[in-house]
C-alpha cells in the first residue's frame, strides 16, 4: 500500500516515498520531516465536536492509513489552565499552562511515543529501542506494551529513580549508562544496528514530530482557532518545539487559523544551553555543551540533533531563547504547585522562571497572552 504522505530531509530537501521504517535521510544524516498532499478545509471543524478529546480527534492530520486504529492509551485532550494568581503576581495580562503531566505515563512524551509506536507497528516493526533522560523511556515502556512489542531502553545513571521504576513496571528492557543521555544514545543505537530494533530516538525517526504537532494543533482548538502572542517551552531534544511550528505552519496553509503565529521562547538551564547559546552567537547549529549538569533530566541533552530545526523556529517566529538557573527552575515548579495547584516537573517551572526573565527584559509584554508549557509531573522526580 501506498502511503498518502511522503518524506521530505530537513536539511538537503531530498524526498522520499514513506514505507518502510525510516531514518534519518540517507543521504546527510539529517532528519526528516512529513509532509502531506492536503489538509482537511475549515468546514471540517465541526467534524471535531463529535470525537473523542485525545491527540487523534486530528487524525486527517496525522500519519495514520484509511481506518487504521492507532496504539493508544488516551494521550492528549490535557487541560489549558488560567494561572490567574500568578499572571496577577508576576505582572502578565493573561498568563496559561497547558499541562502535558496528565498525559499517559505522566508526560509530553506520550504524544511522540504513540505516533513513533503506531507508524512502526504498522510496518512490521517488532523491537523498539530508544536514549532516555526519563520520560519518553517510560512512554515508550508504556506503549510497547500496549502494542504487544518488545522495548530496550537505555538511561543515565542519574535519571531520577521513579523515573527508573516506572519503567521497568511496565516491563521494558532497562540498561542504566554512565554519562548523560549522548552516552545512552550511542548505546542505543548499537543496540539498534546489532539487533534490527527500530531507533525511536529524538528527531532519528519522522513520527515522533508528529505526535508532538497535536500540542499545537489542541492549543489553538482551545484557543477557540486564535494563538497567543507567546509561548514558552523547556527545550531539550526540541520535538515539542519543532512540532509546533510545523502546526501552526500547517494550520495556516489550510486556511484553519489566521494572522501572525505565537513568538516561540526556548527555554534551558544554565548548565545545559547549546540552543540558548547558538541563539545569542546567530549561529545555525549547536555546540555540543561540555560536562551537562541539571536537575532537570529533560533539559540535560548536550547535542540535539533537531539544533538547525529549532533555531530556524525561534528565529521565523520572532521569539528567542533564556537559560535559568537551577534554584530558578525549582522555584518556579514549587510556584506553580502550591499557587496554582499544577504538579510541575522541573522543566514546567524553567517556563515560568524564563516568562518572568522575558517579561523584565520587555521581550514578553504586559498586555500579551503568554502560554506555558508544563511538560511533565512532578511526582515522577521524586523518590
Amino acid at each position: 500500500m501506498t502511503l498518502a504522505w511522503t518524506l521530505e530531509c530537513s536539511a538537503c530537501g531530498v524526498q522520499r516515498t514513506a514505507e518502510g521504517l525510516p531514518g534519518v535521510c540517507e543521504s546527510c544524516g539529517a532528519p526528516y520531516v512529513v509532509r502531506y498532499p492536503s489538509f482537511p478545509s475549515p468546514a471540517a471543524k465541526a467534524a471535531l465536536a463529535a470525537r473523542p478529546w485525545t491527540m487523534w480527534r486530528y487524525r486527517e492530520w496525522l500519519p495514520l492509513e484509511p481506518e487504521q486504529q492507532p496504539i493508544s492509551l488516551g494521550e492528549g485532550g490535557t487541560p489549558l489552565l488560567d494561572a490567574q494568581r500568578l499572571a496577577q503576581r508576576h505582572g502578565f495580562g493573561r498568563l496559561l499552562v497547558k499541562d502535558e503531566s496528565v498525559n499517559p505515563t505522566g508526560s509530553f512524551k506520550a504524544r511522540g511515543l504513540a505516533a513513533a509506536v503506531t507508524r512502526a507497528s504498522a510496518a512490521g516493526a517488532r523491537r523498539f529501542v530508544v536514549p532516555t533522560a526519563g520520560n519518553a523511556g517510560v512512554a515508550l515502556a508504556a506503549y510497547a506494551a500496549r502494542a504487544g512489542v518488545t522495548a530496550r531502553i537505555y538511561a543515565p545513571e542519574t535519571t531520577p529513580p521513579t523515573i527508573l521504576s516506572q519503567i521497568r513496571s511496565y516491563g521494558a528492557e532497562l540498561q542504566l549508562v554512565p554519562g548523560h543521555i549522548g552516552d545512552s544514545g550511542k548505546a542505543a543505537r548499537a543496540y539498534a544496528a546489532e539487533h534490527a530494533a527500530v531507533d525511536v530516538s529524538t528527531l532519528r525517526e519522522p513520527y515522533r514530530i508528529e505526535g508532538k504537532k497535536t500540542l499545537g494543533l489542541e492549543l489553538a482548538e482551545q484557543l477557540d482557532w486564535h494563538l497567543p502572542e507567546a509561548i514558552v517551552y523547556p527545550t531539550g531534544g526540541g520535538t515539542g518545539l519543532i512540532g509546533m511550528w510545523k502546526a501552526f505552519g500547517e494550520l495556516r496553509r489550510a486556511g484553519w487559523i489566521d494572522g501572525s503565529p505565537p513568538r516561540l521562547y526556548a527555554v534551558q538551564a544554565a548548565g545545559c544551553a547549546p540552543v540558548i547559546r547558538a541563539f545569542e552567537t546567530g549561529a545555525d547549529r549547536c555546540t555540543p555543551w561540555p560536562d551537562p549538569r541539571t536537575v532537570a533530566a529533560g533539559l540535560r541533552v548536550p547535542g540535539p540533533l533537531g539544533d538547525r530545526l529549532m533555531l530556524t523556529a525561534l528565529r521565523e517566529s520572532g521569539g528567542g531563547g533564556i537559560a535559568v538557573s537551577d534554584e530558578a527552575l525549582t522555584a518556579g515548579a514549587r510556584e506553580l504547585q502550591v499557587e496554582e495547584g499544577i504538579d510541575a516537573a522541573p522543566e514546567g517551572g524553567a517556563t515560568l522562571a524564563a516568562a518572568r526573565g522575558l517579561l523584565a527584559t520587555g521581550a514578553i509584554r504586559p498586555e500579551e497572552t503568554v502560554v506555558l508549557f508544563n511538560t511533565g509531573a512532578g511526582w515522577l522526580y521524586r523518590a
